[in-house]
């Protein structure tokens, strides 16, 4: 029986590609490159800022530039992390079914607290969530299990009474860590190299209402 549903947020629970885009093109725009195609933004969205400038620019995390990119990135970032973004189409309904079966839902994401947590604001979504688990809420981030069990103690849940919804291979890896069936949301940020039929999940969902499958019946 499934208690509560844990989500990864940038490409499973919100569309945050087109902030995200608008950034690294902004900062492209200034420098008078072309802008990154939309295919090519949404493969890396889900590994964040680093990915992005490596994609935009071909400087890695230990490059001497790389610093003053991610501070710039992270400005523009913060102040447009809404103007875009939404829920996947679905979710909202998903989101009201769980409520409907008393289902608890909340977040486990690598994003750091300071644009999670606005970001789930502006979209109505903060007051709703059960917990909210972010990057930096943890000495460790995902795939280390850290943040699972810490969600788990939020919800007062075993691991196995919950289930979690990722994009990405760390999601697979930290819930297996813990002993959380998976399910993994083929509508996400997958790039072109990107195998999840090895990863090890319980299943897959190819758009967000698909989970309903994955739970519990009505009452």
């Amino acid at each position: 029986m499934v208690h509560a549903v844990l989500f990864d947020l940038d490409g499973t629970l919100v569309d945050t590609a087109p902030d995200l885009g608008d950034t690294i093109n902004a900062m492209l725009a200034r420098r008078g490159r072309p802008a990154l195609p939309e295919p090519a933004i949404r493969a890396q969205a889900s590994h964040g800022a680093q990915a992005l400038i490596r994609l935009a620019f071909g400087v890695a995390e230990h490059d001497s530039g790389f610093p003053e990119l991610r501070r710039e990135f992270l400005e523009h970032y913060s102040e447009h992390l809404a103007n875009r973004s939404t829920l996947f189409p679905g979710m909202d309904r998903l989101l009201v079914e769980l409520q409907n079966r008393a289902i608890g839902w909340g977040v486990v994401t690598n994003k750091p607290a300071r644009y999670t947590e606005p970001l789930l604001e502006q979209l109505g979504l903060l007051s709703r969530a059960a917990c909210v688990v972010s990057g930096d809420t943890c000495a460790r981030s995902k795939p280390d299990p850290e943040p699972m069990w810490h969600a788990c103690r939020m919800v007062d849940l075993a691991p196995e009474r919950c289930l979690y919804v990722g994009d990405a291979e760390r999601d697979v890896q930290a819930a297996r860590a813990v002993g959380m069936p998976v399910v993994i949301a083929l509508y996400g940020y997958l790039a072109d190299t990107d195998q999840p039929a090895i990863w090890g999940g319980d299943g897959f969902i190819s758009q967000p209402l698909e989970l309903l499958d994955y739970l519990n019946p009505r009452p």
